[in-house]
């Protein structure tokens, strides 16, 4: 039986975590910013720069933002985009997949999910543009790499901007995750 992409989510967030905690003996840190507040953050800051713990928190409720933004597009999103970006506030979690290092992209609060409805509302139209078929980003690498679930069919694929995508890595979002290891989490958004 195959993992449902909420179970593969919640998994690969638990054993991240973990790991964080296995190799240092805390929740990661990041550096507090009065005007970037998150409900991620455990602790009550005394002052800017200082270094809070943090964890993924259940969003609740879910975002509606990607309703939103299909309904302006007049293009349904794929339901596990959806779930991706709606399950959990985070900072941004280093993994490896067997194609090499990545960084999985999630929202750090509410003015983040709104600023994420900019980014993939540009990408989606540059596709429009390009008449490729929609995609939408959740993962980069180190270079100008980025993973992308195809809106159609919900297939997981490597793509730079402004090409065609190069190939693809996953016939689903949750099959993706299954793949991934954690790595260490850097103390910094």
């Amino acid at each position: 039986m195959s993992q449902n992409l909420p179970q593969a989510l919640d998994q690969f967030i638990t054993s991240a975590i973990a790991f964080h905690r296995q190799q240092t003996g805390e929740l990661p840190l990041t550096p507090f910013d009065p005007e970037w507040p998150s409900p991620c953050l455990n602790q009550h800051p005394q002052q800017p720069g200082e270094l809070l713990h943090w964890q993924p928190v259940r969003q609740q409720p879910p975002s509606d933002m990607f309703e939103r933004l299909g309904a302006a597009l007049e293009l349904p999103l794929h339901r596990d985009i959806q779930l991706w970006y709606t399950r959990y506030w985070s900072a941004p979690l280093p993994a490896r997949h067997p194609d090499g290092e990545l960084s999985l992209l999630f929202c750090w609060s509410p003015d983040d999910m709104e600023r994420l409805r900019s980014n993939l509302l540009g990408h989606l139209l540059a596709k429009r543009k390009q008449r490729q078929a929609p995609s939408l980003f959740f993962a980069c690498t180190e270079g100008d790499e980025f993973m992308t679930l195809r809106n159609e069919d919900g297939s997981v694929w490597l793509e730079r901007p402004g090409k065609k995508p190069l190939r693809r890595l996953a016939d689903s979002l949750a099959a993706f995750v299954a793949q991934l290891e954690p790595l260490p989490i850097e103390p910094s958004l």
